[in-house]
């Protein structure tokens, strides 16, 4: 009954660099959730590992409805450097507060992701106290996705591809091509997850620190170019029947150095985080038993929602900003 999505995005090609757009990648988005799955309790695991297959092929759901859906994009960033300078304190963290004084237009237009975790926070917190199956797995997919979103630093600037610094592709290497290339290496061994006393406050501490690494995301991309004339830099790799230019194995694996590892730390305090705030929502919804959840229907509507997502995704269109305009 439900849709099971395709697990793997289609080869895109570019005149310059070929780079795999959506947040983090597909991959990333998978593992993340994947992962964050071992941190919950076993009251959680009743119901969350048999369900691993769809709570990881659904995490890429938000990213899909990009393509349907004119209001998803802002929902995975915000541009903090519209906003004057970090801490930017004038910033107000209660949506109401940031609504009256930017106007919700404005905020759309710069990304609200540290809003929009707490709103499906609240969401998949009711549906535990419904024990609602179809919405605990959804929301529990779509969450996971929004948090990964945040842990990623160029998520968080309106430089967000380096067009403001010549470095245009710069995203998708950083959140695609480096953990597709090394991430079956990271080390994912976490610990479990914790309540959270204070949603806003966490999930605002993600994205200023997401925001503190702008800078040496940037900066340590130039300062490698130099040592990489542009046949190092670059290789063509074939995929499918289309030969793409990307960046090579050699200069991506300089770059992850220079970078102390960052993507995989970034990947792993994503996945704590994920666990957590799953098991934050089970806690305030009362800690319902999980053993006996049963299968609940989707509705006509969610299930339109999810043929026309994936419609719109095999078409190719995406609306709202694209990582590599």
């Amino acid at each position: 009954m439900k849709k099971t999505l395709i697990a793997a995005i289609a080869a895109l090609s570019f005149i310059a660099i070929a780079t795999i757009v959506l947040a983090w990648g597909f991959w990333v988005h998978q593992r993340i959730n994947r992962v964050a799955i071992f941190t919950l309790p076993p009251q959680m695991l009743a119901l969350y590992k048999p369900n691993i297959e769809y709570i990881t092929s659904h995490s890429v759901d938000p990213d899909k409805r990009r393509y349907s859906n004119p209001h998803e994009a802002p929902r995975h960033y915000i541009d903090l450097d519209r906003y004057g300078k970090s801490p930017f304190d004038s910033l107000p963290r209660r949506w109401d507060e940031a609504v009256a004084k930017y106007s919700q237009d404005s905020l759309n237009a710069h990304g609200i992701v540290p809003w929009y975790v707490q709103l499906i926070l609240y969401r998949l917190t009711e549906a535990f106290k419904q024990k609602d199956k179809y919405k605990i797995l959804h929301y529990s997919a779509d969450i996971g996705h929004y948090i990964a979103d945040a842990h990623v630093p160029l998520h968080c600037t309106k430089n967000y591809n380096g067009q403001l610094t010549n470095q245009v592709g710069i995203h998708g290497f950083w959140e695609s091509r480096i953990p597709e290339l090394f991430g079956e290496d990271y080390d994912y061994f976490i610990g479990k997850a914790e309540y959270i006393e204070d949603p806003s406050d966490f999930i605002w501490k993600i994205v200023l620190e997401s925001f503190s690494q702008v800078d040496s995301v940037l900066l340590m991309e130039k300062e490698l170019s130099v040592q990489f004339p542009a046949d190092n830099k670059y290789s063509f790799e074939q995929r499918g029947e289309i030969s793409v230019r990307t960046y090579s194995r050699e200069f991506s694996a300089a770059y992850q150095r220079k970078l102390n590892d960052m993507q995989e730390r970034k990947m792993r305090h994503a996945i704590i985080s994920v666990g957590s705030f799953w098991y934050t929502a089970w806690i305030n919804a009362g800690k319902p038993d999980l053993s006996d959840v049963t299968d609940s229907p989707v509705s006509a509507n969610d299930q339109e929602e999810l043929e026309a997502m994936d419609k719109a995704w095999r078409d190719g269109k995406i609306q709202g900003r694209a990582h590599d305009e």
